[in-house]
């Protein structure tokens, strides 16, 4: 409680007990305020006062769950899940049943607050994580899908309003866990069944079926996606509504089902019913003779019932056209007029429908049995109730469900108030504080004026129904006006001509203590007896489909067998009341009172006047009342030291005596002991301007607290962040120089014998160097080779160094693609000017003189007699000489007449070769006119890899590299076209040359 009133001023107080001024304009003032600030919730005392505000707030989530959890009610703002926990934890802890009662008007949020309650005990529970106990919590939340599905409807007030009313017991093992539960449901709505009101729903399951049902599925039961087709469905308007979505809803009900255990036929059982409903609406009756004897329009209509509901065509339409009636041991047919079939036609869909509907429920029971859960407990059993019923209804047409459901809120108010002051009278009875008489409206003369024997509006009721011969509903009036004359609460136009607000035979009025009700008697009698012919029971008891069967048990008596006469559905529900009212005074009960805030379901408005008429209903002024006459703060001594003890220095930081001492000490101090009582184990605070100052008081201290309690946790903070952080340094550093030495250890091992080895320890792995000495490693591994190459090369002459660099460049471009490459021979580079490859030298060497003075190139890097392709498609020999600046082609039988200007060498972009032993060398031009040659020499020597490392050595030291591709066959560009070459074997005679192959190049390759 204090903490919920300092959830800051602006908000207003969290707890109507602590009103300055307690007056319904101040109630009012403070409810419209919270409102405004989108404060929901508001306590009077451990009540929580709970206001729709139409739309989707964040105030649920894992975060408040945890906040709430196992917290006394006034240490947090005002919350449901407060309530929710405080029934959890009184039940856990005392092994007491408890319940939470939920009332209101239709529209006021009750249907979602029973659910966040479920949810809010799903969510604390089950913290083993038993699989059994988590599929006990899911079929609990799956339950309400169901129900809500054939039991909640879009009404004027509510889109989603329960059309029943509901009491769910859930059953607790010794540890807390829920092991299963009950329900009981209390009078379906089922004249919605057949008649709604403009801008209303019939109930929802009707429209899920419509639009959530697929084609095929429609198309078995004869139903086309169209709610306006139906008559049963159609009477409001629009079936649309935007905040249900009927086609994901069918879904989610379908998932539940299957979660509850239904099996797959007993859910299409279901659906046919629905649908054999929406089919009768439709059914229609003609006289099928002088004396209006009706009989069926649609006979293909009645045949698509008649197989929904699997009987025979002509037993249904017996039974809708004719009565069968017992009589001195004879049967008689009666046939039944039009306007009797009607009725009769609608009673029986009313009736399919309310059967339906208990059986889901008695279906639900035994999936939720607590016995049939499989789940072993020790201990008590205890039980936490969730009542969600419907509220106090005033309607322009107030009829027979509307006095059940105002009966029902008398009963529930009378059991509020006597509950409320027997749980005051017992605390002050512990704590040892005297109790003072309180005094309070008490509706018991209404209850009694409902429900009494004999006399009250039911027994008259019920009276009337018994009663032979013709009896009408102004008969019923005429009798209510006549014992209920002289009843304060009661009156009708007979009993007051002057008041023309009552029709004559038509209207009384009962004074409630929620306000006047002027109800319409046309129809109490009918809905009273609630009757149906016994032939539409052995009609469905005779169906083939099990599920009717099961329904209508009553269908296997005997036609002329004598059976009691039922009891009215009046006397039914007061019973069902009563027995509910003296269920819940077993349990220690919680309260959460619903208001509606607006009748147009905006999120922002508040009508003054009819939150002011709902707060009169409710009784919850006389709730403020009733709670305040005495204390309006009660706390523990304990928990009063723990929260004030800040506010004086006598009792701050610790208190060295008794609790009970400490606290008086600091009323001393306060000066407040005048204004407050000392119970046994609470100290009881009058007023609540004392609560006020004392937290107005707290408030100036908590700042100078909180400055004093972050310096020190910041100091300390510090200090043990410094002292870790010499620490880690300490270890990182020691650790480091571990892992310095270790791997140093681990690179002497591995290398003390690399001098004896073959290759020098090119084939040791290196170790993964430490992040500090990645510099030193890769310093270590450039001295190992070169090393290791001055050790290669202390056995190769100096001379030959050139020609070993050029080999080891072709070897890393060829990569172990090509076997034979020259690799094993003496490269001599300038062959054309030796006399083994060339009889002419002299006018090679004449030429290249003339060439290198010209072209100004310094050194003949490589020349090759070579069979050549041009663009032209025509072979041809010539020579090949690569410079260090230029490369020549040069024609051999003309002196070695250079055949055009020389091709610098930066032109180069690749080299490509084959695989094989072929001298093919095609050398790639950025001008995309490429060489394509095949080396010649006498002694047949292979030179392939000695002008690839050629190439390469020329444009590394110009600082590139030039693409090497070792494939076959190999492309080029000639003439900037892209052409194949292909290696074709050939015999020997003739030498090597090149063809032309369509698109294709072919080297003619001889076999060696």
């Amino acid at each position: 409680m204090a903490g919920s009133i300092h959830e800051g001023p602006e908000f207003g107080v969290g707890d109507f007990v602590l009103l300055h001024d307690l007056t319904l304009d101040a109630f009012m003032e403070n409810l419209k305020l919270r409102y405004s600030k989108n404060k929901i919730y508001t306590y009077i005392g451990e009540v929580v006062v709970s206001v729709n505000p139409y739309k989707t707030v964040n105030i649920y989530d894992q975060t408040y769950v945890d906040e709430y959890k196992g917290r006394e009610i006034y240490e947090r703002p005002p919350h449901i899940f407060a309530v929710a926990d405080s029934a959890y934890k009184t039940m856990k802890r005392q092994s007491r049943d408890t319940c939470i009662v939920i009332s209101g008007e239709s529209g006021a949020g009750k249907t979602e607050a029973s659910k966040i309650i479920m949810r809010y005990i799903a969510a604390v529970t089950n913290v083993g994580g038993q699989k059994e106990v988590e599929r006990v919590k899911d079929v609990l939340v799956k339950s309400n899908v169901i129900l809500e599905a054939f039991g909640n409807a879009k009404t004027n007030r509510n889109d989603n309003s329960s059309r029943f009313g509901k009491y769910m017991d859930i059953n607790f093992d010794f540890k807390g866990d829920p092991i299963g539960g009950h329900i009981n449901n209390y009078l379906l709505e089922k004249s919605r069944v057949v008649h709604q009101q403009t801008g209303e729903r019939n109930f929802h399951s009707f429209y899920q079926l419509l639009y959530g049902a697929k084609d095929e599925k429609l198309k078995e039961y004869k139903l086309v996606r169209d709610p306006g087709k139906y008559f049963y469905v159609n009477q409001g308007g629009d079936p649309k509504c935007a905040t249900v979505h009927d086609r994901d809803d069918y879904r989610s009900v379908m998932n539940a089902l299957k979660v509850m255990g239904f099996s797959f036929a007993h859910a299409e059982a279901l659906w046919k019913i629905v649908a054999a409903i929406l089919h009768l609406g439709n059914m229609d009756y003609v006289a099928a003779d002088d004396h209006d004897h009706a009989g069926v329009s649609d006979d293909k209509l009645l045949g698509n019932i008649a197989e929904l509901l699997s009987v025979t065509k002509e037993n249904l339409r017996k039974a809708l056209c004719s009565r069968v009636i017992a009589a001195g041991g004879q049967v008689v047919e009666k046939q039944l007029t039009v306007s009797d079939a009607v009725y009769a036609r609608d009673a029986f869909a009313k009736a399919m429908y309310d059967r339906m509907f208990t059986w889901i429920v008695g279906k639900t029971n035994e999936a939720i049995d607590p016995k049939a859960s499989g789940i072993a407990y020790v201990g008590k059993n205890t039980v936490i109730g969730v009542l969600d019923i419907y509220g106090f209804e005033i309607f322009d047409n107030n009829s027979f469900e509307q006095l059940c459901i105002n009966y029902c809120n008398e009963k529930l108010q009378q059991l509020f108030i006597e509950l409320v002051l027997k749980q005051e009278q017992e605390e002050y009875q512990r704590e040892g504080i005297q109790w003072q008489h309180i005094d309070y409206f008490n509706n018991k003369i209404i209850v009694d004026l409902i429900e009494a024997q004999h006399k009250g509006v039911l027994a008259i009721l019920d009276e009337a129904c018994l009663s032979v011969g013709k009896v009408t509903d102004e008969m019923f009036l005429t009798a209510m006006a006549q014992k209920l004359a002289k009843h304060e609460h009661f009156t009708c136009r007979s009993l007051n001509p002057s008041d023309k607000t009552l029709e004559h035979a038509r209207d009384f009025r009962i004074k409630h203590y929620a306000g006047q009700v002027t109800y319409q008697v046309p129809g109490f009698i009918d809905k009273n007896r609630d009757s149906l012919f016994q032939d539409f029971k052995r009609l469905l008891f005779n169906s083939e489909e099990d599920i009717l069967q099961l329904m209508w048990p009553e269908g296997a008596q005997n036609i002329t067998e004598t059976t009691k006469r039922p009891i009215t559905a009046g006397t039914n529900f007061k019973n069902s009341i009563i027995a509910l009212v003296d269920n819940l005074a077993t349990k220690e009960p919680h309260y959460v009172r619903c208001i509606k805030p607006n009748e147009i379901k905006s999120a922002s408005a508040f009508n003054d006047e009819r939150v002011r008429h709902q707060v009169s209903y409710l009784g919850l002024m006389e709730n403020v009342r009733v709670r305040r006459a005495g204390f309006a703060f009660r706390i523990s001594y304990v928990r009063f030291l723990q929260r004030y003890k800040c506010t004086t220095p006598h009792t701050w930081p610790t208190f060295a005596g008794t609790d009970i001492d400490g606290c008086k000490r600091i009323l001393q101090v306060l000066g407040h002991e005048g204004d407050v009582k000392y119970g046994k184990s609470k100290v009881f605070i009058r007023s609540p301007q004392t609560l006020f100052s004392i937290e107005e008081t707290r408030s100036q201290k908590i700042p100078t607290i909180v400055l004093f309690l972050q310096k020190m946790w910041r100091g300390g903070n510090a200090r043990r962040r410094a002292k870790k952080m010499r620490a880690i340094y300490l270890i990182m550093n020691r650790f480091k120089k571990y892992k310095i030495r270790e791997y140093i250890k681990n690179l002497v091992d591995k290398f003390r014998n690399v001098k004896k080895m073959r290759d020098y320890g090119k084939s040791v792995e290196w170790p993964r160097p430490p992040s500090r000495l990645q510099g030193l490693v890769q310093l270590l591994q450039k001295v190992h080779g070169r090393w290791r190459a001055n050790m290669i090369l202390k056995d190769v002459p100096k001379p030959e160094w050139p020609m070993l660099r050029l080999k080891v460049l072709a070897a890393a471009a060829i990569g172990g693609r090509r076997s034979d490459w020259g690799s094993r021979r003496k490269w001599e580079g300038n062959y054309l000017a030796m006399s083994k490859d060339n009889s002419n030298t002299a006018d090679f060497v004449t030429k290249m003189n003339s060439l290198k003075s010209h072209d100004q190139f310094s050194k003949v890097l490589f020349s090759c007699h070579v069979k050549k392709f041009n663009k032209n498609n025509k072979p041809a020999d010539r020579a090949i000489v690569i410079t260090d600046k230029l490369i020549y082609k040069l024609d051999p039988k003309k002196k070695y007449k250079a055949m055009k200007k020389g091709i610098p060498i930066s032109m180069v972009t690749g080299v490509s070769l084959t695989p094989g032993s072929d001298q093919l060398v095609i050398i790639h031009l950025s001008d995309e006119n490429d060489l394509v040659l095949c080396l010649q020499n006498l002694t047949r020597e292979e030179r392939v890899g000695e002008v690839l490392g050629t190439l390469c050595s020329h444009c590394h030291r110009m600082g590139r590299e030039i693409k090497v591709t070792i494939n076959k066959p190999v492309h080029c560009m000639l003439g900037s076209k892209r052409r194949t070459v292909i290696v074709r074997p050939t015999a020997v005679n003739g030498g090597a040359t090149f063809k032309k192959e369509g698109n294709d190049i072919a080297l003619m390759w001889p076999e060696s």
